[in-house]
């Protein structure tokens, strides 16, 4: 009989479920068994998809030191896990390619940090977000930065053009702790579709591999080696809108990549998943397994509690913790004396403040940058439907191409909606801060379409349109697009259109283009002209500097730029 926790777990499960992996589990039972003083409590806190947000990791310091301080004093531990998308967001990040949440992520002491597909969003060294010259390397700066850091970088499934694990100094597939005397393996993974959800130029020749399995045959790998709790950490998420009851999915999206991950490991091989890409919230169980996602931009963070027994045999005892926010307090205000957490007032960490000081100082001048422009009311983003601020996107980018019929932009490339107020740069750059060069794409009037309606058949970041309209409708059991010009004329569908939109769409980033099938000299990127810099002019000099997030002629809901029936994913069938 084994004497190790999680096989007694899986024993009681059919041979048939189990499969061969039993004998390899089996065998981790010799000479790998612990015995414990415990019970023992790990705390795993763990955040996701903060993209840059340094200004709010000193507060987050101080619920993770007063979660360490309660774990200290029973004999516990805390595991500190990020679930990916560090780098990416901000002027404070962004200017460093990532640098300063190296410091930030040091100075709060992280465990293991994953992949997300934004890690590979900065490309070379320098200022060049793709590579532009020979012998530039595409992942110089994700390569400097996991060379920079002290903690661990983790990756199971992806593959270097050589077919091996990506070649990338210190990024390991997995990694064995001992907190508290337990024995805690993790292991990295990221989504399947971070080749399309980042700039193709700096992917190529990587192979995503099927997450399940990469993450199973690592998990695996650490039972063996004597691991008595298993952690994924994965750059692939979910989205429930119950958080307080975790055996409850009505509300979860059955779908998400994160639950199919949950759904194919065997029962008992990993304990939890903490998830990440989606923005949302998850703290749910899944075929035994705990998941935690906390939303984004370093505003909330997730927790998860194991209590270790001191019999090796006996089961885990696993609390979901809801995705806690951070307090409202800023940088100004370092204590968050009315939202006491583990009964103490949440103070922020200086250590982690020192570390960061540099870049908020260097940062704070442009941050604060007026461009102005009041915003007289919220101009809102919408991933999924046509909204103000996509429409604007748009609009701004047609006006930075005068030669071009018409403009084009995804629903993805938008981060924040633009507050009431004055227009900082800051704001600007948050809101858009990717950074995309101009594509024009010479097209027709058919393939614009074609375009337009695979969008709409997808669950995706919706595109957003400026020039010209349109009107979808099913003919044949077909979804077709009609483009009209500024007149409403209907466009023949042969008609050539110059379209502008981003080199990251045109490389079929989201998968815009991946069906159209066009000819190199139907693309032209202009490398000298970033996106952002044309939203920048645009902004600053807009039309009576005031910008009113209800003026219909950016959207208005009784005359779409693009209509079409029912809700996306639009089917005709």
């Amino acid at each position: 009989m084994c004497i190790s926790g999680f096989v007694r777990r899986v024993c009681s499960l059919e041979l048939a479920v189990l499969g061969l992996w039993l004998s390899v589990v089996s065998s981790a039972c010799v000479g790998h068994a612990q015995v414990t003083s415990g019970p023992v409590t790990l705390s795993i806190v763990t955040t996701n998809d903060v993209h840059g947000r340094i200004s709010q990791l000193p507060l987050l310091g101080g619920y993770v030191d007063n979660v360490r301080a309660a774990r200290a004093k029973d004999g516990g531990a805390v595991l500190l896990l990020d679930a990916g998308d560090v780098f990416q967001g901000t002027i404070e990040s962004n200017s460093t390619e990532g640098a300063a949440m190296v410091r930030a992520y040091r100075a709060l002491g992280y465990d293991a940090v994953t992949l997300g597909n934004h890690e590979f969003d900065f490309g070379p060294v320098g200022p060049h977000a793709v590579p532009i010259s020979p012998g530039d390397d595409p992942l110089g700066a994700l390569k400097a930065r996991v060379a920079q850091s002290p903690l661990p970088f983790l990756n199971a499934n992806l593959r270097g053009p050589d077919g091996k694990p990506l070649q990338i100094p210190k990024l390991r597939q997995q990694l064995l702790l001992r907190p508290a005397g337990i024995s805690v393996g993790i292991v990295g993974g990221v989504t399947k579709d971070v080749l399309r959800t980042t700039h193709a130029d700096n992917t190529k020749g990587i192979e995503v591999l099927p997450l399940a399995a990469a993450i199973g045959e690592q998990a695996k790998s650490l039972r063996v080696q004597g691991a008595r709790v298993v952690i994924a950490v994965v750059h692939a998420g979910g989205e429930c809108r119950t958080l307080n009851k975790p055996d409850d999915l009505a509300t979860c999206d059955p779908k998400a990549e994160a639950f199919d991950l949950a759904r194919a490991l065997p029962a008992g091989l990993v304990d939890v998943i903490v998830a990440g890409h989606t923005h949302a919230g998850l703290a749910q169980r899944v075929n035994g397994i705990a998941l935690i996602e906390a939303f984004s931009n370093g505003k909330a963070f997730g927790r998860v509690d194991i209590k270790v027994p001191a019999k090796t045999q006996d089961p885990l005892t696993i609390d979901i913790h809801p995705p806690h926010g951070l307090c409202t307090e800023n940088l100004d205000q370092p204590s968050c004396a009315k939202d006491p957490y583990e009964g103490k007032p949440v103070t922020r960490n200086e250590r982690v403040l020192k570390a960061i000081a540099n870049d908020l100082k260097q940062a704070k001048s442009e941050r604060e940058r007026s461009i102005g422009l009041e915003v007289v009311s919220e101009v809102k983003k919408e991933s999924k439907r046509e909204s103000p601020l996509n429409n604007l996107i748009a609009d701004l980018m047609l006006k930075a191409t005068p030669d071009a019929d018409a403009a084009f932009s995804n629903a993805g490339g938008v981060r924040i909606s633009l507050p009431k107020g004055p227009l900082r740069y800051g704001t600007v750059f948050e809101m858009f801060p990717f950074d995309n060069s101009f594509a024009i794409l010479k097209l027709t009037a058919a393939q614009l379409g074609s375009i337009l309606a695979q969008n709409l058949k997808a669950d995706s970041g919706i595109l957003s349109l400026a020039g010209l309209t349109a009107a979808a409708s099913c003919k044949d059991n077909k979804l077709r697009v009609q483009l009209f010009d500024p007149t409403g004329k209907a466009l023949p569908p042969e008609q050539p259109l110059t379209v502008a939109t981003s080199d990251f769409l045109a490389a079929s980033g989201d998968g815009i283009l991946a069906n159209q099938h066009l000819p190199p000299e139907a693309i032209q990127i202009q490398r000298d002209r970033i996106i952002r810099d044309a939203l920048l002019d645009g902004l600053t000099n807009y039309p009576g500097g005031k910008l009113d997030g209800t003026d219909k002629r950016l959207y208005d809901p009784a005359a779409p730029r693009l209509r079409y029936e029912g809700n996306r994913p639009v089917r005709c069938n």
